[in-house]
Protein backbone atom coordinates (compact mmCIF):
# COMPACT_ATOMS: atom_id res chain seq x y z
CA UNK A 1 0.00 0.00 0.00
CA UNK A 2 1.11 3.45 -1.15
CA UNK A 3 0.13 6.96 0.14
CA UNK A 4 0.52 10.69 -1.22
CA UNK A 5 1.44 14.13 0.63
CA UNK A 6 -1.64 15.47 0.83
CA UNK A 7 -0.62 18.32 3.51
CA UNK A 8 2.01 19.87 4.90
CA UNK A 9 1.97 21.72 8.25
CA UNK A 10 4.15 25.01 8.78
CA UNK A 11 5.27 26.67 11.59
CA UNK A 12 6.42 29.95 11.27
CA UNK A 13 7.33 29.41 7.62
CA UNK A 14 9.02 26.32 7.83
CA UNK A 15 7.28 22.90 6.53
CA UNK A 16 7.31 21.26 10.07
CA UNK A 17 5.15 17.85 9.46
CA UNK A 18 3.36 16.39 6.74
CA UNK A 19 -0.09 14.23 6.19
CA UNK A 20 0.23 11.47 3.70
CA UNK A 21 -3.37 9.90 2.68
CA UNK A 22 -5.36 8.36 -0.20
CA UNK A 23 -8.38 10.28 -2.09
CA UNK A 24 -10.92 7.90 -4.68
CA UNK A 25 -13.17 10.40 -6.78
CA UNK A 26 -16.03 7.80 -7.91
CA UNK A 27 -18.91 8.52 -10.38
CA UNK A 28 -22.45 7.22 -10.04
CA UNK A 29 -21.73 4.34 -12.75
CA UNK A 30 -18.96 3.21 -10.58
CA UNK A 31 -16.19 5.00 -12.67
CA UNK A 32 -12.56 5.57 -10.52
CA UNK A 33 -12.64 9.57 -11.88
CA UNK A 34 -9.68 11.00 -9.84
CA UNK A 35 -7.19 8.90 -6.90
CA UNK A 36 -4.48 9.85 -5.20
CA UNK A 37 -2.46 7.25 -2.91
CA UNK A 38 -4.17 4.30 -2.77
CA UNK A 39 -7.83 4.18 -3.52
CA UNK A 40 -8.27 0.54 -2.92
CA UNK A 41 -6.47 0.82 0.92
CA UNK A 42 -9.39 -1.39 2.41
CA UNK A 43 -10.45 1.49 5.52
CA UNK A 44 -12.71 1.21 8.28
CA UNK A 45 -15.08 4.30 7.31
CA UNK A 46 -16.30 5.04 10.75
CA UNK A 47 -18.66 7.27 11.58
CA UNK A 48 -18.70 8.57 7.72
CA UNK A 49 -20.80 5.54 7.27
CA UNK A 50 -23.63 7.06 9.52
CA UNK A 51 -25.55 7.99 6.79
CA UNK A 52 -25.99 4.48 4.78
CA UNK A 53 -26.78 3.05 8.55
CA UNK A 54 -29.69 6.03 8.89
CA UNK A 55 -31.27 3.80 5.99
CA UNK A 56 -33.01 1.33 7.40
CA UNK A 57 -34.59 3.46 10.01
CA UNK A 58 -36.61 5.00 7.55
CA UNK A 59 -36.97 1.81 4.97
CA UNK A 60 -38.39 -0.46 7.89
CA UNK A 61 -41.22 2.13 8.87
CA UNK A 62 -39.61 2.96 12.03
CA UNK A 63 -38.86 6.91 10.96
CA UNK A 64 -42.70 7.07 10.46
CA UNK A 65 -44.26 5.64 12.84
CA UNK A 66 -42.41 7.70 15.41
CA UNK A 67 -42.72 11.11 13.56
CA UNK A 68 -39.05 11.41 13.23
CA UNK A 69 -38.89 14.83 11.31
CA UNK A 70 -36.37 15.81 9.22
CA UNK A 71 -34.07 17.05 11.98
CA UNK A 72 -34.31 14.18 13.45
CA UNK A 73 -33.31 11.83 10.64
CA UNK A 74 -30.42 14.23 10.45
CA UNK A 75 -29.87 13.35 14.05
CA UNK A 76 -29.74 9.78 13.29
CA UNK A 77 -26.66 10.67 10.94
CA UNK A 78 -24.79 12.72 13.56
CA UNK A 79 -21.44 12.74 15.48
CA UNK A 80 -22.79 15.68 17.45
CA UNK A 81 -21.40 18.04 19.96
CA UNK A 82 -23.50 17.24 22.75
CA UNK A 83 -25.29 20.25 23.12
CA UNK A 84 -28.67 21.13 24.22
CA UNK A 85 -30.27 21.04 20.61
CA UNK A 86 -29.13 17.23 20.57
CA UNK A 87 -29.86 15.47 23.78
CA UNK A 88 -32.91 16.86 24.29
CA UNK A 89 -33.90 15.36 20.04
CA UNK A 90 -32.61 12.64 21.07
CA UNK A 91 -34.91 12.30 24.68
CA UNK A 92 -37.57 13.23 21.79
CA UNK A 93 -37.55 10.39 19.63
CA UNK A 94 -36.97 7.76 22.38
CA UNK A 95 -40.14 9.22 24.28
CA UNK A 96 -42.15 8.93 21.09
CA UNK A 97 -40.74 5.08 21.12
CA UNK A 98 -41.85 4.44 24.60
CA UNK A 99 -37.75 3.68 24.84
CA UNK A 100 -35.86 5.09 28.18
CA UNK A 101 -32.27 6.65 27.38
CA UNK A 102 -31.14 4.19 29.57
CA UNK A 103 -31.36 1.70 26.74
CA UNK A 104 -28.51 3.89 24.82
CA UNK A 105 -25.39 1.14 24.52
CA UNK A 106 -23.05 3.95 22.79
CA UNK A 107 -20.86 4.42 25.92
CA UNK A 108 -19.98 7.59 27.34
CA UNK A 109 -17.38 10.25 26.67
CA UNK A 110 -16.83 13.70 27.29
CA UNK A 111 -19.12 16.07 25.11
CA UNK A 112 -17.31 18.11 22.83
CA UNK A 113 -19.53 21.11 23.72
CA UNK A 114 -17.28 22.32 26.19
CA UNK A 115 -20.06 24.23 27.93
CA UNK A 116 -22.28 21.38 27.91
CA UNK A 117 -19.45 19.68 30.15
CA UNK A 118 -18.57 22.43 32.53
CA UNK A 119 -22.48 22.31 32.99
CA UNK A 120 -22.84 19.43 33.97
CA UNK A 121 -19.86 19.31 36.39
CA UNK A 122 -21.68 22.66 37.93
CA UNK A 123 -24.70 20.76 38.34
CA UNK A 124 -23.15 17.53 40.21
CA UNK A 125 -24.34 15.47 37.10
CA UNK A 126 -22.91 12.34 35.66
CA UNK A 127 -22.18 11.73 32.19
CA UNK A 128 -24.34 9.61 30.23
CA UNK A 129 -24.62 8.19 26.91
CA UNK A 130 -27.01 10.59 26.30
CA UNK A 131 -23.62 13.21 25.75
CA UNK A 132 -22.05 10.55 23.27
CA UNK A 133 -21.14 12.10 19.91
CA UNK A 134 -23.10 8.75 18.56
CA UNK A 135 -26.21 8.23 20.66
CA UNK A 136 -28.00 9.90 17.57
CA UNK A 137 -27.23 6.55 15.57
CA UNK A 138 -28.06 4.32 18.57
CA UNK A 139 -31.43 6.15 18.87
CA UNK A 140 -31.89 5.36 15.22
CA UNK A 141 -31.37 2.13 16.06
CA UNK A 142 -33.25 1.27 18.89
CA UNK A 143 -36.49 2.15 17.52
CA UNK A 144 -36.05 0.51 14.34
CA UNK A 145 -35.67 -2.51 16.89
CA UNK A 146 -38.82 -1.88 18.63
CA UNK A 147 -40.73 -1.21 15.57
CA UNK A 148 -39.48 -4.29 14.02
CA UNK A 149 -40.45 -6.42 17.49
CA UNK A 150 -36.92 -6.96 18.08
CA UNK A 151 -34.91 -7.16 21.41
CA UNK A 152 -33.28 -3.80 22.52
CA UNK A 153 -31.12 -5.16 25.12
CA UNK A 154 -28.77 -6.38 22.71
CA UNK A 155 -28.83 -4.44 19.75
CA UNK A 156 -25.82 -3.59 19.36
CA UNK A 157 -24.20 -6.72 18.84
CA UNK A 158 -23.25 -8.14 14.71
CA UNK A 159 -25.90 -10.76 15.22
CA UNK A 160 -28.93 -8.63 16.11
CA UNK A 161 -31.22 -7.66 12.78
CA UNK A 162 -30.83 -4.13 13.06
CA UNK A 163 -26.92 -4.86 12.62
CA UNK A 164 -27.85 -7.37 9.88
CA UNK A 165 -29.49 -4.66 7.72
CA UNK A 166 -26.87 -2.81 8.01
CA UNK A 167 -24.53 -4.82 6.48
CA UNK A 168 -26.82 -5.74 4.17
CA UNK A 169 -27.19 -2.30 3.31
CA UNK A 170 -23.97 -1.16 3.34
CA UNK A 171 -22.52 -4.33 0.91
CA UNK A 172 -25.59 -2.70 -1.66
CA UNK A 173 -24.76 0.44 -1.84
CA UNK A 174 -21.07 -0.10 -2.29
CA UNK A 175 -21.92 -3.10 -4.43
CA UNK A 176 -19.23 -5.17 -2.89
CA UNK A 177 -20.03 -8.70 -1.53
CA UNK A 178 -21.14 -9.23 2.24
CA UNK A 179 -18.87 -12.00 3.04
CA UNK A 180 -15.52 -9.47 2.14
CA UNK A 181 -16.63 -7.16 3.98
CA UNK A 182 -14.12 -7.44 6.99
CA UNK A 183 -15.49 -6.15 10.65
CA UNK A 184 -14.26 -4.77 13.32
CA UNK A 185 -15.79 -2.59 16.92
CA UNK A 186 -16.28 0.97 16.22
CA UNK A 187 -15.90 3.28 19.52
CA UNK A 188 -19.42 3.09 20.27
CA UNK A 189 -19.53 -0.28 20.54
CA UNK A 190 -21.67 -1.61 17.16
CA UNK A 191 -19.97 -3.16 14.35
CA UNK A 192 -17.53 -1.05 12.25
CA UNK A 193 -16.89 -1.68 8.47
CA UNK A 194 -13.99 -1.85 6.25
CA UNK A 195 -14.01 -1.70 2.64
CA UNK A 196 -12.06 -0.26 -0.31
CA UNK A 197 -11.86 3.25 -0.08
CA UNK A 198 -13.18 3.06 -3.66
CA UNK A 199 -16.49 1.57 -2.41
CA UNK A 200 -17.47 3.82 0.02
CA UNK A 201 -16.79 6.99 -2.48
CA UNK A 202 -19.26 4.77 -5.31
CA UNK A 203 -21.57 4.08 -1.78
CA UNK A 204 -21.95 8.09 -1.53
CA UNK A 205 -22.32 8.88 -5.51
CA UNK A 206 -25.30 6.49 -5.68
CA UNK A 207 -26.60 8.34 -2.45
CA UNK A 208 -26.06 11.58 -4.54
CA UNK A 209 -27.80 10.11 -7.19
CA UNK A 210 -29.96 7.61 -5.97
CA UNK A 211 -32.48 7.27 -8.68
CA UNK A 212 -31.60 3.74 -10.47
CA UNK A 213 -31.59 1.89 -7.13
CA UNK A 214 -35.94 1.56 -6.95
CA UNK A 215 -37.89 3.79 -5.93
CA UNK A 216 -38.47 2.99 -2.81
CA UNK A 217 -34.60 3.33 -1.82
CA UNK A 218 -34.77 6.27 -3.45
CA UNK A 219 -37.20 7.79 -1.69
CA UNK A 220 -35.33 7.22 1.72
CA UNK A 221 -32.03 7.81 0.61
CA UNK A 222 -33.03 11.17 -0.47
CA UNK A 223 -34.91 11.95 2.93
CA UNK A 224 -31.61 10.82 4.35
CA UNK A 225 -29.70 13.44 2.19
CA UNK A 226 -31.99 16.13 2.32
CA UNK A 227 -32.60 16.51 6.12
CA UNK A 228 -28.50 16.29 6.63
CA UNK A 229 -28.12 19.54 4.46
CA UNK A 230 -31.16 21.30 5.88
CA UNK A 231 -30.67 20.67 9.11
CA UNK A 232 -26.85 20.13 9.31
CA UNK A 233 -26.51 21.91 12.72
CA UNK A 234 -27.70 18.16 14.16
CA UNK A 235 -24.91 16.67 12.50
CA UNK A 236 -22.32 17.87 13.98
CA UNK A 237 -23.02 21.20 16.17
CA UNK A 238 -21.77 24.75 16.42
CA UNK A 239 -17.97 25.18 14.68
CA UNK A 240 -17.92 21.89 13.41
CA UNK A 241 -16.99 21.15 10.05
CA UNK A 242 -19.80 19.25 8.89
CA UNK A 243 -22.05 21.77 10.03
CA UNK A 244 -20.52 24.87 8.66
CA UNK A 245 -19.44 22.74 5.27
CA UNK A 246 -22.95 21.70 4.34
CA UNK A 247 -24.58 25.13 5.33
CA UNK A 248 -21.74 26.71 2.62
CA UNK A 249 -22.63 23.83 0.03
CA UNK A 250 -26.40 25.35 -0.25
CA UNK A 251 -27.94 21.82 -0.68
CA UNK A 252 -26.02 20.27 -3.46
CA UNK A 253 -23.17 18.62 -1.55
CA UNK A 254 -23.60 16.39 1.80
CA UNK A 255 -20.70 14.72 4.19
CA UNK A 256 -19.82 12.96 6.94
CA UNK A 257 -16.88 12.48 8.91
CA UNK A 258 -15.38 9.70 10.76
CA UNK A 259 -12.61 8.93 13.31
CA UNK A 260 -9.43 8.40 12.30
CA UNK A 261 -9.43 10.82 9.34
CA UNK A 262 -12.04 9.61 7.38
CA UNK A 263 -14.29 11.54 4.91
CA UNK A 264 -17.10 10.88 2.67
CA UNK A 265 -18.60 13.63 0.35
CA UNK A 266 -21.64 13.00 -1.91
CA UNK A 267 -22.69 15.88 -4.66
CA UNK A 268 -25.84 15.63 -5.91
CA UNK A 269 -24.96 18.32 -8.61
CA UNK A 270 -22.92 15.63 -10.36
CA UNK A 271 -23.58 12.29 -9.09
CA UNK A 272 -20.10 12.08 -7.85
CA UNK A 273 -18.77 10.40 -4.29
CA UNK A 274 -15.38 11.52 -2.56
CA UNK A 275 -13.50 9.55 0.08
CA UNK A 276 -10.95 10.85 1.95
CA UNK A 277 -8.71 8.91 4.50
CA UNK A 278 -5.99 10.32 6.24
CA UNK A 279 -2.67 7.55 6.69
CA UNK A 280 -1.71 8.70 10.29
CA UNK A 281 -5.38 9.40 11.64
CA UNK A 282 -4.94 12.66 12.46
CA UNK A 283 -8.32 14.28 11.78
CA UNK A 284 -7.02 18.05 11.56
CA UNK A 285 -5.91 17.36 7.73
CA UNK A 286 -9.24 15.55 6.69
CA UNK A 287 -10.84 19.07 6.14
CA UNK A 288 -8.58 21.08 3.90
CA UNK A 289 -8.38 17.85 1.99
CA UNK A 290 -11.60 17.68 1.58
CA UNK A 291 -12.37 21.36 0.82
CA UNK A 292 -9.15 21.24 -1.70
CA UNK A 293 -10.46 17.96 -3.36
CA UNK A 294 -14.04 20.14 -3.92
CA UNK A 295 -11.66 22.65 -5.27
CA UNK A 296 -10.12 21.24 -7.63
CA UNK A 297 -13.37 19.18 -9.00
CA UNK A 298 -14.84 23.09 -9.37
CA UNK A 299 -17.55 21.85 -6.70
CA UNK A 300 -17.56 25.13 -4.68
CA UNK A 301 -16.60 28.46 -5.60
CA UNK A 302 -14.02 30.99 -3.96
CA UNK A 303 -17.06 32.36 -1.76
CA UNK A 304 -17.64 29.33 -0.66
CA UNK A 305 -14.37 28.73 0.10
CA UNK A 306 -14.01 31.77 1.64
CA UNK A 307 -16.61 31.25 4.29
CA UNK A 308 -14.81 27.80 5.37
CA UNK A 309 -11.29 29.28 5.35
CA UNK A 310 -10.86 28.16 9.31
CA UNK A 311 -11.27 24.82 8.07
CA UNK A 312 -9.53 24.95 4.96
CA UNK A 313 -6.50 26.92 6.05
CA UNK A 314 -6.05 25.63 9.64
CA UNK A 315 -4.22 28.32 12.25
CA UNK A 316 -1.48 26.70 14.87
CA UNK A 317 -1.87 28.87 17.75
CA UNK A 318 0.75 28.17 20.77
CA UNK A 319 -0.26 28.04 24.55
CA UNK A 320 -0.58 32.37 24.52
CA UNK A 321 -3.25 31.79 21.91
CA UNK A 322 -0.74 33.05 19.08
CA UNK A 323 -0.78 32.08 15.36
CA UNK A 324 2.57 30.12 15.08
CA UNK A 325 1.70 28.44 11.56
CA UNK A 326 -0.62 26.83 9.24
CA UNK A 327 -2.09 23.70 7.48
CA UNK A 328 -1.42 23.81 3.59
CA UNK A 329 -3.05 21.35 1.20
CA UNK A 330 -0.21 20.48 -1.01
CA UNK A 331 -1.66 18.21 -3.66
CA UNK A 332 -2.72 17.68 -7.51
CA UNK A 333 -5.88 15.25 -8.46
CA UNK A 334 -4.54 12.46 -10.55
CA UNK A 335 -7.17 11.52 -13.35
CA UNK A 336 -7.78 7.83 -13.99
Amino acid sequence: MYSSKLVDVYRDGRVESSHFGHIAVVSSDGKLLYSLGDPNRVTYARSSVKPLQTIPVVETGAGDRYGLSESDISLCCASHSGEAQHTDRVLSILGRAGIEDTALQCGTHIPHAQDTYKKLIAEGKDLTPLYSNCSGKHTGMLVTAKHMGETLEDYYLPSHPVQQRILKTISELADYPIEKIEMGTDGCGVPVHALPLERFAYAFARMARPDYLGEERAMAINRITTAMMKYPEMVGGTGRFCTDFMKAAGGRLFGKAGAEAVYLIGDRETGVGIAIKIEDGNGRAAYPVALETLRQLDFINDEQLNNLMHHYRPVLKNARQENVGELVPSFTLHKC
